[in-house]
């Protein structure tokens, strides 16, 4: 007889990021009593280790296929509407830019498919096709330096204040008695297994601790191929960002701007409410390959393994970011080029090597289920993307969502379906600042 919700344990492993988090909210949501699932990060959540705590996320709807639609417009939906998330969706509005000839073509095919979408889109996005047009969407930006674009301006964009949203599903959890391991207790060492070396029973942590349960996710994002064996179908890379700060006036004028993107050159949004602007460039990301064991390989491979800038907080990015950051800054805000840069960091993700999830059974190991590969545009989801993890625990995940997050070895994950592979840190000087200190997960 199969075990009724009310009786399932569950442990989340990676509990303080974005699909953990919102893997243990859905099962709280879905009847699971909450004191039978334990939720382990190496930080408290918002974990510090998490893309997902951060000062704001891109929220917006493109398409890639009929799964990318189906979950954005969930998602989307719920940003709107239910009242946990609805408070850090700033919906802004959302300016993609391109400026030169392929990156407008591609930017027409995205406009199209949003109108071929049967979708109601038609509704909420505008093709701008001159300066004039897209400067009556975005008045501050320098038309010296926008001259040629073309743009997509869509009114359900915007961003989200990623850190908080993932705070209050924290709260949530605690108010309804979920339990927590941080630190020791809550890094991840190996699974446990039953007398048929197959079946996942539990985890064991860093410090000794032993958890059991009768399913459990490993929710650990970019940590996730350093710690199990993968079969090399993620590569974890960062992508950098920096911040600055503007005068009360300053950041007035600058309230309520969409979020402006071009694929050349990065994006940046409006002040937070701290008067603060976050600014990113545009790059296919930095590798960090290291000779690792994962649980479960048989011998140590190359595998590229996140820097924690929670354990090393003075690294920034490389100088050649520094760059690419002050060149995004003087095309989009050009009277801040003076202002100085604070917050440089490195952010981790872990990319499949066609851009989609990895959400399923590891095929080794009965009950232990993988959520990883977020492929650096899974934010968005974080409202929904649990619920679909929990219907994989019980075994009725619709068959398209199955099929695009499948088990799936070959292709190339390091270059993915970006412009170019990865770079990696250690050809790349410049960002780490305690070179005295042994590099460790």
């Amino acid at each position: 007889m199969a075990t009724s919700r009310a009786d399932t344990k569950v442990i989340v492993v990676g509990g303080g990021g974005t699909m953990g988090s919102s893997t243990a909210l859905h099962l709280v949501r879905s009847g699971y009593t909450a004191s039978n699932i334990t939720v382990l990060d190496t930080y408290p959540i918002p974990s510090a280790q998490s893309a997902g705590n951060d000062l704001n996320k891109i929220m917006g709807i493109r398409l890639r296929n009929k799964v990318d639609l189906q979950l954005s417009l969930g998602a989307r939906d719920m940003w709107r509407n239910d009242g946990l998330f609805k408070p850090f969706f700033h919906n802004t509005g959302r300016l993609d830019c391109e400026g030169t000839e392929k990156g407008i073509s591609s930017l027409r095919r995205q406009y199209q498919d949003l109108l071929d979408a049967g979708a109601g889109l038609e509704e909420s996005n505008d093709w701008l096709d001159s300066e004039d047009a897209i400067l009556a969407k975005m008045p501050l930006l320098p038309r010296d330096q926008i001259k040629g674009w073309k743009a997509i301006f869509s009114r359900d964009g915007g961003w989200l204040a990623a850190g908080k949203a993932i705070n209050a599903i924290g709260e949530e959890l605690r108010k309804h008695g979920v339990n927590f391991g941080f630190g020791g207790a809550g890094s991840f060492k190996q699974p446990l297994f039953g007398d048929d070396e197959k079946t996942c029973v539990g985890v064991e942590t860093k410090d000794g601790t032993k958890y059991y349960a009768d399913k459990v996710v490993l929710a650990t994002g970019a940590w996730s191929p350093a710690l199990v064996d993968l079969d090399d179908q993620c590569c974890s890379k960062a992508w950098v960002y920096a911040m600055i700060q503007l005068s009360p006036q300053e950041a007035a004028e600058y309230k309520d701007s969409p979020v402006v993107y071009n694929g050349d050159i990065g994006f940046f949004f409006e002040p937070n409410e701290d008067g603060v602007i976050k600014v990113c460039d545009e790059f296919p990301g930095f590798t960090r390959f290291k000779e690792h064991q994962p649980y479960g390989a048989d011998k140590p491979k190359r595998i590229s393994v996140p820097r924690s800038h929670a354990k090393h907080p003075t690294d920034t990015y490389p100088d050649a970011s520094e760059k690419t950051i002050r060149r995004a800054i003087s095309t989009y805000l050009p009277r801040f080029s003076d202002k100085e840069l604070f917050n440089r960091a490195l952010c981790w993700c872990t990319d499949t090597a066609d851009a989609a999830l990895l959400v399923c059974e590891h095929p080794k190991w009965k009950n232990l289920i993988l959520a990883t590969g977020d492929s650096g545009h899974t934010f968005k989801l974080l409202p929904i993307i649990g619920k679909h993890v929990v219907e994989l625990l019980e075994g009725n995940l619709a068959q398209d969502l199955a099929h695009a997050w499948r088990w799936r070895p070959g292709g190339d994950p390091l270059k993915s379906r970006r412009a170019a592979p990865a770079k990696d840190l250690a050809d790349m000087p410049g960002w780490n600042h305690d070179a005295s200190t042994k590099a460790s997960l």
